[in-house]
């Protein structure tokens, strides 16, 4: 086997893969910004005298022209289309009817039904729109939701591999392959996808009383009967009541801040009366009136204390906020901020909570720790769970915004006057996508952008529903990266790497290759995402296999370079997918506990993806 001689070219691509590794690891920017900045070094490297640029103009900006970033963008809209329309509030009737009672069979119907839901939709948003139905299975049931996040969410994760557009890595399969390799068809995956997915449903099945952690000491009896006050005393520390104050004409709070008000008392101002209006949740900045009434909420002995301290007139009932206070109209609820949410990074001062969402933010539980002092200046992190009040008819609303979780299933839901029904509107739009793809002579891309079309020009999204719906990181992060991967190939450094590779393993049987590339890959997308995984991995993996296949070896490049895309998925052991860091802080979950769970499926994913790979292929 002849070595390839390392030229200033393959040193420099080898420094921007180093690069990319170490940004996406420390983070030290975002992932989408450090695939950028690569993207912008490849394009720097022909001002280097004497070296010759790596990419053309044409090549460097390939990543925002691929069909696989169409393609990506495609399904995230017809995802939220499919939300919109309710075919996921339907789904989840029909499962609430046949999940039974017992934890095996709960767990069982919801892995598999998000299973299969994520074979046409990103994985992190079936696992979003399954949460609250989960969250109500379980307080209907008394099972731990940690008992059944977990199942739910590794499901979700397999069920990325059921079809060609299910997960990020399957979708751009094909466009990193070379052109002359043929290309893998929508269901081509498929019989991998259920292998998977019915490992994962059977592990926790077997092993579920093992593997997830134990559930709490209370029986079930017990659970069930614990009222939603209890649960919000026991979990968040919060004792509140809701307290009407009158204020006197000459009062010295006249003109005072609410944020003045709940700082020196700690308690919260959920309604206010100036004489003019009634505002309800009223901002921060709003001025108390002489001779207008509050709402209060918070514990009874601070507003008692407000009401002795400055003489306030203080209702044991509620008059002048009967009706919109009452727990018919609102209360206490928990939100979830997602990962992907557009709030990360803003705290609720620069949101303006309450003018904007109509929340009052009464704790923020992250990790370990419960929030509840200076919340104002608190800046959101993906995973934080809120604990707010609020109107019934605003939680309504957030249901169908992508920036929540809404956690809260069981409340009073006020009747409102429904848009026309779209959800066969959704369910055409969907067939006309899968019709395109199977019966028409017709790259993925475009039949999905077809798919895409129907959801905006049926009505079921706006247009501006179909630009929130795309992660626009997700876009430019594989802008960034899909010319980082063709400059590898370009370069001669996938290469270079393959024969190095060969050399060092010596001759050893097809099957140890794809274990070790499979590993490789399952170590890289614990660190960075597997989409970077892929793009990086993709093209050394076919190199390795033309290499393997000049040494005699029966490797075949469609085959190494699926098993990057399919091990891509295997992200059990750390909370670093989203999914993974979705149901973190909502199933009370530590790192020990993906550990132990994840630690025995990442070796059976691997064992059974790589024999039906083969069995296939």
């Amino acid at each position: 086997m002849d070595t390839i001689e390392l030229t200033p070219e393959i040193l420099i691509v080898f420094g921007l893969l180093g690069l990319t590794v170490a940004l996406f690891v420390t983070e030290i920017v975002r992932v989408d910004i450090g695939a950028l900045l690569i993207l912008f070094l490849i394009g720097l490297v022909g001002l280097i005298p004497g070296i010759e640029p790596i990419l053309d103009a044409d090549e460097l900006f390939s990543g925002l022209s691929s069909n696989a970033v169409v393609a990506i963008i495609a399904v995230m809209i017809i995802g939220a289309g499919l939300d919109r329309a309710g075919v996921m509030t339907e789904v989840a009737k029909m499962i609430l009817r046949i999940a039974g009672r017992t934890e095996r069979r709960v767990m069982a119907v919801i892995s598999g039904s998000v299973g299969l839901i994520t074979s046409f939709m990103q994985n992190i948003g079936a696992a979003a729109l399954f949460m609250p139905v989960l969250n109500r299975i379980a307080g209907d049931v008394g099972i731990a939701r940690s008992r059944l996040l977990m199942p739910m969410g590794f499901a979700a994760i397999a069920g990325g591999t059921l079809t060609l557009v299910a997960s990020s890595p399957l979708i751009l399969l094909n466009d990193l392959m070379p052109s002359d390799l043929e290309d893998f068809g929508l269901f081509d995956v498929t019989p991998i996808g259920l292998a998977l997915l019915t490992t994962v449903i059977v592990y926790f099945w077997l092993l579920g009383r093992w593997v997830l952690p134990a559930p709490p000491e209370s029986s079930r009896d017990e659970s069930r009967a614990r009222s939603t006050s209890d649960y919000f005393k026991d979990l968040y520390g919060i004792e509140f009541a809701v307290r009407e104050i009158r204020v006197g004409a000459d009062s010295r709070l006249d003109g005072t801040p609410v944020a003045d008000f709940e700082k020196e008392y700690g308690v919260f101002v959920i309604g206010l009366d100036d004489g003019d209006e009634i505002r309800i949740e009223p901002p921060r900045g709003a001025e108390i009136a002489g001779g207008g009434q509050l709402a209060i909420l918070g514990p009874i002995e601070q507003i008692e204390t407000a009401g002795d301290r400055d003489h306030l007139e203080l209702r044991d009932r509620l008059d002048k906020f009967a009706r919109s206070m009452s727990p018919r109209h609102a209360g206490i609820a928990e939100l979830i901020i997602p990962p992907g949410s557009s709030l990360i990074g803003e705290s609720i001062g620069d949101l303006q909570m309450r003018r904007s969402y109509g929340l009052t933010v009464l704790r923020i539980q992250r990790g370990d720790d419960l929030l509840r002092e200076d919340l104002g200046n608190v800046e959101f992190q993906a995973g934080d769970t809120l604990v707010v009040h609020t109107r019934w008819e605003r939680l309504m609303d957030l249901e169908d915004d992508r920036d929540f979780i809404v956690m809260t299933s069981r409340y009073p839901k006020p009747k409102r006057t429904e848009a026309p029904c779209k959800l066969w509107h959704a369910v055409a739009s969907l067939a006309l996508a899968l019709g395109l793809v199977l019966f028409a002579d017709l790259p993925l891309a475009l039949a999905l952008l077809g798919g895409a079309l129907g959801m905006v020009l049926s009505g079921v999204l706006s247009m501006d529903d179909a630009y929130r719906a795309v992660s626009w990181k997700t876009v430019f992060l594989l802008a960034g990266l899909i010319p980082l991967g063709l400059a590898a190939q370009q370069s001669g450094a996938a290469e270079w790497i393959a024969v190095s590779g060969m050399q060092r393993m010596g001759d050893v049987p097809v099957w140890m290759m794809q274990a070790a590339l499979f590993l490789l890959v399952t170590f890289f997308t614990l660190f960075i995402s597997n989409i970077g995984a892929t793009v990086l991995l993709v093209p050394l993996s076919v190199s390795f296999a033309m290499v393997a296949q000049s040494n005699g070896v029966d490797a075949d490049p469609r085959v190494f370079a699926l098993i990057v895309a399919i091990a891509a998925s295997n992200a059990f052991l750390l909370p670093t997918h989203q999914v993974n860091a979705l149901i973190l802080e909502p199933g009370g979950y530590r790192v020990v506990d993906f550990l132990r769970a994840g630690g025995l499926l990442t070796l059976f994913y691997l064992v059974i993806a790589l024999l039906v790979i083969n069995v296939l292929f």
